[in-house]
């Protein structure tokens, strides 16, 4: 069971150190097509889970700020964002992600990987960087993902 560190003055439940539940839940897409975005209690306890592996990619990037550009998506944020409709984002066991501080996309995704931190997928999006929880379908699965057409293409490693 997660343990509830604190709440902040917002109210948004402090997942780990340095990262609240609100960071995970914002959805710019929620917001503009009136979703509800609230995760169920198991989608929580995964976005502790999530926030564990977030602190630890956080240290390895020198303890540098890291900006969480989507976590959790309930089923109908989802399929507005175009999601796949097995996503890791629907059980709050996915991140999308970006530090600024410590480089690109691609370099941050190099150092995840050449690191002994366990994921269970990273893939380099172009502008940001997609990791999920270890323990699910792939463990270490590094993909470097292309986008025409408004669709996405994926390749082995890291390009």
């Amino acid at each position: 069971m997660a343990k509830v560190i604190q709440t902040s003055k917002s109210g948004s439940l402090q997942l780990s150190p340095n990262f609240y539940l609100a960071e995970f839940l914002v959805s710019n897409t929620a917001t503009r097509l009136g979703l509800d975005n609230a995760p169920d209690p198991l989608a929580v306890q995964n976005l502790f889970k999530m926030a564990e592996l977030m602190e630890k990619i956080r240290k390895l990037l020198g303890d540098r700020v890291v900006v969480v550009s989507s976590g959790f998506r309930s089923p109908a944020v989802n399929k507005a964002v175009g999601g796949s409709a097995s996503s890791d984002h629907m059980r709050g066991e996915a991140c999308d992600f970006v530090c600024n501080g410590f480089g690109t996309p691609l370099q941050v995704s190099h150092a995840i990987v050449k690191s002994s931190i366990n994921f269970g997928q990273l893939i380099q999006e172009g502008s940001w960087v997609h990791i999920s929880l270890p323990g699910g379908k792939h463990q270490r699965q590094v993909l470097t993902a292309r986008f025409a057409n408004g669709k996405a293409s994926y390749t082995e490693g890291l390009v």
